[in-house]
């Protein structure tokens, strides 16, 4: 029985220190996301400032000319 609880002991010690290599993994991925993520919301912003020249351009072209 000593033998089994000493077993079991160990595993749940290596259970243990994976689990906190996990943790701190999934923390540093975490950090990496929110980085990422206010990145992206900063050049949608950009990208929302800067008008679409191809657009305004089109919609003066096509504008009707007066006849004389």
């Amino acid at each position: 029985m000593e033998k089994l609880n000493s077993k079991l002991y160990l595993e749940n010690c290596y259970i243990i220190q994976e689990n906190e290599r996990l943790r701190k993994k999934a923390q540093i991925l975490n950090q990496e996301n929110q980085v990422l993520l206010i990145e992206l919301k900063q050049r949608l912003a950009a990208a929302a400032k800067i008008p679409d020249l191809n657009l305004s351009g089109a919609s003066a072209a096509v504008a009707p000319k007066k006849a004389a």
